[in-house]
């Protein structure tokens, strides 16, 4: 962590919680004395040494072991506004998550709003991105969860674990649940973004129910329930003790690349990377798969180390924004559309829980990538030889999966966007494999989208197609595989057009605006050279536990199949994103190589005239478009 920013911790929070002012200047001598025996301290002011006591491992594996009992502290505390969860957990400038007690306010409002045998004597793991802000969110959480009862912290080595690893942990060690510090594909850095969200017993994001309460009861907060226990030492994978509270450190790896294992077949795999003619490139984005790559794809697989670009995971992802699509990884494109470029390459983003696939000169949407990997399954990946239970996606996500559950006779699901609208299926058994058209896939093998796991999905794809080519002989190609997937279901063109950062009024009006075209449309209008068949504001009735997501996007749907729909993403920290997703399905092959730009402007152009963007919003163009 940068020394040039100070940094507070359990003395601030406490100091501030009951009234008492905060100096950056360190205390006296002999008041340094009284909180240093407390285990309680202040990080150094910048350039200064660290003065605290932090219990340790000595060496790996090792058990340190603090006080018999620990003391706890209820310290008082006022509600702050704006905690209110999106799609993906708590998202906020990093500045506004070290304002006062805002994270430590939010942190004991969940632990009030979860049934007491849910944390009590539990075990509940922590992990992040590696992202600004994470090693000291991570102390803070510690103290909090012993404050209240919790048992054991598993926490990855320096705070890291991605998103899918959380989640993969989570179920192996069958802990009751599991923090996770990321504002996953946002910037990072002091003056970016931070963000936090909890994952229940099954590895997936919490409920709406559960999110709910915790707002109510953060509009509420009355104290802090803090254990004054020193800062854990991170840096070692060991077991540190105080009383009947453990934290273990443990390897983020470990137990990822094992469940990976046991998903795909890594010596196909290994088969296809080790070739000589085959072309591999991995651009982790200074994120948190910079941890993963090398043991998996070099260590594991065979992959060459100079097939990993920005391997080592930084604070600020390299002054980079970690959101793996054709705008922010342009030095993946850019090597991937050289004549001389890999045969395959992917990213991932900030918490490793999204993905891009491309080939040589070739990109494939996420909405075909899920519907690809669904087709191609049960041949090529050992888990599904018994073939998928079902499948779902997003509901802006394009129709391609739904030809592909039509044809192999599965059930098929249209949700919300969110992962959280999977996991239901998933626990109840009616779902495999699932995706969103914002780079995120996955399956049933944890409870949250799997960057790393769609990359073996596609690998595994590959290497089942050339298993028997013999060196010299012409590969099927990413491309290769994505035009027979055209030329068996039809293409669905599809393109998101994302205006980030809006300002939030007039973003809002843009969208009552369209909800009240919608309260008055009737099928058979004309728009243009579309007739409508219906339009409606999406709402989700969850065929598992009856619950209901209701405004979830302004759905235009015409009687060729054509769609246009508009919503707010929730997944930024500041303004609002405006999303505009827009869809045609061709079923004539002569037709497929068309660009999609060219193939959806008729609609591209009804969209912004349909929804006066400019005018609601004063953009010009879009931030991003995939």
């Amino acid at each position: 962590m940068s020394s040039t920013y100070a940094r507070f911790d359990t003395v601030f929070l406490l100091s501030r919680l009951a009234g008492a002012k905060y100096s950056p200047l360190w205390p006296s001598s002999s008041s340094s004395s009284s909180l240093l025996s407390s285990g309680i301290h202040l990080r150094a002011k910048p350039n200064s040494p660290l003065r605290s006591v932090t219990a340790s491992s000595s060496s790996s594996g090792a058990i340190v072991s603090g006080s018999e009992s620990i003391e706890i502290k209820s310290v008082p505390t006022k509600p702050i506004e704006g905690q209110k969860t999106g799609t993906s957990g708590l998202r906020k400038k990093v500045k506004v998550f070290m304002q006062d007690n805002y994270l430590a306010n939010w942190i004991q409002a969940l632990f009030n709003s979860l049934p007491l045998e849910d944390y009590k004597d539990a075990t509940l793991v922590l992990g992040g991105d590696g992202r600004y802000f994470n090693k000291e969110a991570s102390q803070i959480i510690i103290k909090i969860a012993a404050g209240n009862g919790v048992g054991n912290i598993l926490v990855g080595q320096e705070g890291i674990l991605s998103t899918p690893a959380v989640s993969a942990v989570i179920r192996k060690r069958k802990a009751n649940g599991g923090f996770i510090m990321s504002a996953s594909h946002n910037p990072g850095g002091p003056d970016y973004d931070w963000g936090i969200k909890f994952n229940y017993s099954s590895g997936q994001p919490a409920p709406e129910s559960i999110t709910d309460k915790i707002y109510g009861n953060t509009l509420s907060i009355s104290e802090i329930k803090v254990a004054e226990i020193p800062d854990i030492d991170l840096s070692h994978v060991g077991v540190t003790k105080y009383g009947n509270f453990s934290v273990e450190v443990i390897d983020p790896v470990s137990d990822y690349l094992e469940l990976m294992e046991d998903v795909f077949d890594f010596d196909l795999i290994r088969g296809l990377l080790s070739r000589s003619d085959f072309g591999f490139m991995f651009d982790a984005m200074h994120a948190v798969t910079g941890a993963y790559a090398k043991p998996i794809f070099v260590d594991n697989l065979g992959a060459k180390p100079d097939s990993i670009s920005n391997g080592v995971p930084l604070e600020d992802f390299g002054h980079g924004h970690p959101d793996p699509n054709l705008t922010y990884a342009k030095d993946l494109v850019d090597v991937m559309y050289r004549d001389d470029g890999p045969d395959f390459g992917a990213a991932s983003d900030g918490d490793g829980d999204r993905n891009m696939v491309l080939g040589n000169k070739f990109f494939v949407t996420p909405s075909d990538s899920v519907a690809i990997i669904a087709a191609n399954a049960q041949e090529a990946i050992p888990y599904f030889r018994a073939g998928p239970k079902g499948l779902a996606r997003s509901m802006p996500t394009s129709g391609a999966l739904d030809r592909v559950a039509e044809k192999l006779k599965l059930p098929f699901f249209e949700v919300p966007t969110g992962w959280k609208f999977f996991g239901n299926l998933m626990d109840a058994g009616k779902l495999s494999i699932c995706g969103e058209e914002s780079f995120g896939t996955g399956s049933d093998h944890i409870r949250e989208k799997d960057g790393i796991w769609a990359v073996l999905a596609w690998l595994s794809i590959l290497a089942h197609r050339n298993k028997d080519k013999k060196s010299g002989e012409k590969l099927v190609s990413v491309a290769d595989v994505v035009k027979e997937y055209w030329a068996t279901y039809g293409r669905n063109f599809f393109s998101r057009y994302d205006y980030e950062e809006c300002e939030s009024e007039g973003a809002n009006k843009m969208m009552e605006y369209l909800r009240d075209i919608v309260s008055k449309s009737k099928g058979g209008e004309n728009y243009g050279n579309y007739v409508l068949q219906f339009a409606d504001d999406f709402s989700y009735t969850d065929p598992v536990d009856g619950s209901v997501a209701s405004k979830q996007g302004v759905r235009f749907v015409f009687t060729d199949g054509s769609r246009i729909i508009f919503r707010l993403s929730g997944t930024g920290s500041a303004g609002a994103t405006v999303r505009i997703y827009i869809e045609q399905f061709e079923p004539d092959v002569s037709k497929h190589d068309v660009d999609a730009q060219i193939a959806l402007k008729p609609l591209i152009d009804l969209a912004l005239s349909v929804s006066k963007l400019k005018e609601f919003t004063g953009r010009e163009k879009p931030t991003v478009i995939t």
